[in-house]
């Protein structure tokens, strides 16, 4: 794809539209069932595309997809949108809770750091299983998930489209996510859990218990 234009008159209905050349001359058809997006393409996008010839020799677009910014953002899945939004609520949650003074800068540092790993750790299986080689057991990665490293997984689950339709795998993590969740306000509040707060390195002299009862 070394050919720049832009995407115009487009017929949605029918499924076609044409590409105008960044350089200027003869339009370029282009056909949605060679659109590399997901989706359907909408007209007045940038897109790059690699030239073809119909049987009477005209031109048209071997294969096009938007580009720059547009174009990852068109690849992307709705899962991802989800799973960010579900990331950036729980990140704001323990960045909330770390400044009133009841969350320690160790637990934040536990979920970003184990986070960060399981989502290198999921893109390597998933070239993994392109190439047909040796796997990441899922059991391993599970253990990753339920140690603090699930929204890394969560995102990584939908950028690389990995473990997201094998229902098995899905239960587990869930239970895994469930179960971190439930140790974490376990943590917060329980008054079983003070010398683990005191491990952490949790102000003792605060407490979530008042705000909850």
């Amino acid at each position: 794809m070394n050919q720049k234009g832009l995407l115009t008159a487009w017929n949605d209905a029918k499924g076609f539209g044409f590409i105008t050349p960044e350089g200027g001359g003869e339009r370029v058809f282009a056909h949605v069932s060679t659109y590399a997006g997901r989706g359907r393409p909408d007209s007045n996008r940038k897109v790059t595309y690699s030239l073809a010839r119909d049987d009477q020799g005209r031109p048209r677009a071997g294969r096009f997809q938007y580009a720059g910014a547009a174009r990852i953002i068109a690849r992307m899945a709705p899962g991802v949108w989800v799973a960010g939004a579900v990331v950036l609520v729980f990140s704001a949650s323990l960045a909330g809770l770390f400044y009133r003074g009841y969350l320690p800068v160790s637990i934040i540092a536990a979920y970003g750091g184990v986070s960060l790993l399981l989502f290198v750790m999921y893109w390597i299986d998933k070239r993994a299983a392109q190439r047909g080689v040796q796997r990441t057991a899922e059991k391993t990665l599970h253990i990753f998930e339920l140690c603090c490293g699930w929204p890394g997984a969560l995102m990584a689950q939908q950028v690389f489209r990995h473990k997201t339709r094998k229902g098995s795998y899905q239960y587990v993590f869930w239970l895994a996510v469930l179960a971190n969740l439930g140790a974490l306000g376990w943590l917060l509040i329980a008054p079983e859990a003070m010398n683990w707060r005191q491990q952490f390195g949790f102000d003792l002299s605060k407490s979530l218990r008042p705000l909850i009862w």
